[in-house]
């Protein structure tokens, strides 16, 4: 063999796994397509990212870096009607909550922070780390294919210049992002039939992050801005001191094909919370507006004899909770500690790689059953967060702590809410319900 694993992506996913593996003895190799540092969306990170920082070495660099440190998290709503001050079982919702990080401890985190990131620098700096700790990596590498026909010894195929070059290796893991380059060679992906978000974000230097922080003085948080339309919200959040990134998310109905028709259809969204869109006409836009598309979508399989997928490679959900480079980084530790375990004993097999397919399927389920809700009535999320009954099992899920429950007693039991509201038209929270329905708790993968 030319390597014990072949990573196909270098982003965090891909540099996680890496790390894992070479300060353990492995040898590895990384194929990323690009060439780093380049942009990417996804800038804000949560508590369980801190987790694999620290066994990986790389929180001190991170630290050192600059980056701004994230506290907590704010939602706002523009909807200040009395519904949201009445009573309905001992709760009560709010046009604007917020949550810190330091109210619940958490396994292998020992700080009440996290960080705001440029992924163009983040990015980089793990996959520098990675190769630092052992790793070949090489960039401006596009991988054509994986031959598993012989899963003791894939092989995969790349192009060097005008050379094909062929490299075996015991394992291939997928770290290729939303290219998904295994899901689609094995015809594994499946798009999400509930949620199908696109999203249009820019950076602005001089916001006054402030202007809808209700006088709490929060700017080092992210702020999730709910706007008055279906299943759409804007992300705010800290890149600098003064640059500050705008992004709104909205159904893939709402998106408008033309650019222009874009650029006018980001503004209008923005008027519709008229504090947030004078602030940021105020301020300086610094970047052109970016798209992201084919947001959601999952795997029939995420491992099997001689490979795995990893990060959005294995699975995309709708990122409101900043989960995406946090699912990206746990994945690596995940699958890192199987594939030790089937280097020791020299097999590669599919049942090896049965704890880390049973941890990602429990946690992205739980991640995507959370966001079901959040959709269908933010009215009971603003009221959870706010409930000291609730509060903390909110705050877990949101943390990144979400593997080591089938399902959470806070998500069954505000399924149970929403499905009384429901069922009821008079409810006075029934008119704040969203598109969507109960019924997609049903496993829809």
């Amino acid at each position: 063999m030319d390597f014990d694993v072949g990573i196909i992506g270098g982003g965090p996913a891909g540099s996680a796994t890496a790390s894992y593996l070479s300060r353990a003895g492995l040898k590895c190799v990384v194929f990323e397509r690009e060439l780093f540092p380049r942009p990417h969306v996804g800038e804000s990170l949560v508590p369980a990212a801190t987790r694999v920082f620290k066994e990986i070495g790389f929180l001190d660099t991170l630290e050192k870096a600059g980056f701004p440190k994230k506290y907590g998290a704010a939602w706002t709503s523009a909807d200040r009607a009395p519904v949201y001050a009445m009573q309905f079982e001992g709760l009560s919702a709010d046009c604007h909550v917020d949550i810190r990080f330091e109210e619940r401890e958490q396994a292998g985190v020992d700080r009440n922070y996290t960080f705001h990131v440029d992924r163009a620098k983040f990015d980089l700096m793990l996959l520098q780390h990675a190769h630092q700790l052992g790793a070949e990596v090489y960039e401006g590498v596009r991988v054509r294919g994986v031959d598993l026909s012989d899963p003791t010894q894939p092989t995969v195929h790349f192009k060097l210049g005008q050379q094909d070059i062929r490299t075996r290796v015991r394992m291939v893991i997928d770290a290729s992002g939303r290219h998904t380059l295994l899901g689609n060679q094995l015809r594994l992906k499946v798009l999400d039939p509930v949620f199908n978000q696109y999203a249009l974000h820019t950076w602005f230097e001089g916001y006054d992050r402030n202007r809808l922080s209700h006088g709490r003085g929060q700017p080092e948080y992210i702020f999730i801005h709910f706007l008055p339309l279906t299943n759409t919200w804007v992300w705010q959040i800290p890149i600098t001191e003064t640059v500050t990134s705008i992004g709104v998310v909205t159904q893939k109905s709402n998106f408008a094909r033309s650019r222009q028709d874009r650029e006018q259809f980001f503004w209008e969204c923005l008027r519709s919370r008229p504090e947030l869109y004078e602030g940021l006409r105020a301020a300086q836009q610094v970047t052109p507006l970016k798209e992201e598309g084919d947001y959601s979508y999952a795997m029939r399989e995420i491992c099997g004899d001689g490979f795995a997928l990893v990060g959005d490679a294995a699975r995309f959900v709708d990122p409101i909770f900043s989960s995406g480079v946090s699912i990206a980084l746990n994945s690596g530790r995940l699958i890192s500690h199987d594939i030790l375990a089937a280097a020791e004993h020299g097999d590669f097999r599919h049942e090896r790689f049965r704890t880390f397919e049973a941890l990602m399927r429990r946690g992205t389920r739980n991640w995507y059953h959370f966001i079901n809700l959040y959709y269908r009535l933010n009215v009971l999320f603003t009221a959870f967060v706010q409930d000291p009954r609730h509060r903390i099992d909110v705050l877990k899920l949101l943390q990144g702590d979400m593997y080591d429950e089938d399902e959470p007693a806070v998500l069954a039991e505000m399924r149970r809410i929403v499905r009384e509201v429901e069922r009821n038209d008079q409810h006075i929270w029934h008119k704040y319900l969203g598109s969507l329905t109960s019924s997609t708790f049903s496993e829809v993968f």
